[in-house]
């Protein structure tokens, strides 16, 4: 019967799910929070989860219950030119500025940093992420079904590794959790919420919720309703899978500090953790399968950001586009992975509210008959707030003082609205602006009905 499913459909869904947002880079962020947030562990990946793990679960939800294509239709109900910058700037934050570069980085730092002397990782680096990268350019220019073969293996294959990694920590745990570092002693909860947009993941479930659709419609779900369903179901499977091991490699980099200490980056707990309780052959097994994730993760990310850019640039081929794309991620890898973190955190505090955003504004849509109004409105003083997070996270990741002019404007900010201090300023003027432009839409809307 259409749109009752099997459990077992319903899994396939919830694995394919879990494997998108699965990007062996991901790790690292969970492992760093940890460390970070010590005896304040409970509230920092509680925060962590909500927007790791809810969020893009949110954003899979909200593609289905708009009924759009994609993204960029989505966005236009904004405006057709803000559509293609808000999805340009999207696909470009996890493709090659940030993410696609930090799986190759991630995997030198998992894979083969431990292995080389400190003089040489530059070097290393440069060698490594170049070979990788050919690999990543020479799949994307031939896109096989091996690559989707591979990945289906390689998710369960690096899971159940993780898992035995992670029960061994529980069982016999490296060391007591420590005291918090900097803004985990007062703010765990924020901190974690905010970390938790590193993941990136959020962004990405509005390019890819799409791929979700298109397989419940294929497994016969025809109603817009019962795709929801769908989606909500299956969606739960994967974020359960997702939050487990998220809160597992959290509660390892928190008991990793007394052995350890913090590292720069949560890479090394990984590999410090599996050298410890499984010798060399455990650093030789994880770093195998985490390089091998992160690369078909990186020819993903390649393929669809060539992909999306030739709709857009029709003049410039997909090879040409494949080519330059993956020449501008290893460039940028090789900055290495602590600064690729650094750098993207502006970007990513302007973006995550515009998508947070527009995820509500989804939600709430049949409320005020789809207004471009309330949309353009809410997203524009979001936008107004959020760009100055943005700088404001730029001039600290820079190490320099405020612009002489954003001084005045942050300063009003900070004096008006409520969690600005905490990096969510954004939140109560959107729902202001949702809720006073719904209004005037629903009574512009009366007035023509009875003028008509």
């Amino acid at each position: 019967m259409k749109g009752r499913l099997s459990f077992s459909s319903y899994a396939a869904i919830g694995a394919m799910l879990f494997a998108l947002f699965f990007g062996a880079g991901n790790l690292i962020f969970p492992a760093q929070l940890g460390q970070n947030a010590g005896t304040n562990l409970l509230p920092a990946v509680t925060g962590f989860l909500f927007t790791g793990v809810g969020l893009p679960l949110f954003g899979i939800i909200a593609m289905s219950f708009s009924g759009s294509r994609n993204l960029q239709e989505l966005s236009s109900r904004v405006h057709p030119v803000y559509a293609v910058f808000f999805t340009s700037i999207l696909y470009l934050t996890i493709g090659p500025f940030f993410a696609s570069p930090r799986t190759g980085t991630v995997a030198f730092e998992i894979g083969i940093s431990p292995f080389i002397n400190e003089s040489s990782q530059q070097l290393g680096l440069f060698i490594f992420t170049l070979l990788f990268f050919a690999v990543v350019l020479w799949f994307s220019l031939n896109p096989a079904k091996l690559v989707d073969n591979v990945g289906k293996l390689l998710a369960p294959g690096l899971v159940v590794l993780l898992a035995v990694l992670l029960i061994t920590a529980i069982i016999n745990p490296l060391g007591a959790m420590e005291t918090p570092q900097e803004s985990y002693e007062s703010g765990a909860f924020i901190t974690g919420f905010l970390e938790g947009y590193n993941t990136m993941d959020a962004l990405a479930s509005l390019v890819f919720g799409i791929i979700v659709i298109n397989a419940i419609r294929a497994m016969g779900v025809t109603s817009s309703t019962d795709i929801l369903k769908t989606t909500v179901k299956a969606g739960s499977i994967a974020i359960l899978l997702l939050g487990m091991i998220y809160v597992g490699i959290a509660y390892l980099g928190a008991t990793s500090t007394e052995v350890f200490g913090i590292f720069k980056t949560g890479g090394p707990v990984l590999s410090n953790a599996a050298s410890y309780y499984f010798g060399t052959f455990g650093s030789i097994l994880l770093a195998i399968a985490i390089i091998l994730a992160c690369l078909t993760t990186a020819i993903g990310l390649t393929t669809a950001n060539a992909e999306y850019f030739h709709t857009l640039f029709p003049q410039f081929s997909y090879k040409k586009l494949v080519v330059f794309f993956a020449t501008l991620t290893f460039i940028i890898a090789n900055f290495g992975l602590s600064n690729i973190i650094t750098y993207s955190v502006p970007v990513l505090m302007l973006l995550y509210p515009l998508a947070i955003v527009l995820m509500l504004l989804t939600f709430l849509s049949p409320l005020f008959n789809h207004a471009r109004l309330v949309y353009s409105s809410t997203i524009a003083v979001t936008f107004l707030i959020s760009i100055f997070d943005g700088l404001k996270a730029l001039c600290e990741s820079l190490g320099i003082e405020y612009f002489n002019w954003m001084q005045p404007i942050i300063t009003f900010y900070e004096g008006t609205l409520p969690l600005y201090s905490q990096g969510l300023g954004w939140l109560l003027p959107a729902v202001v602006v949702i809720a006073a432009t719904g209004t005037i839409s629903h009574f512009q809307k009366t007035a023509a009905v009875h003028a008509s």
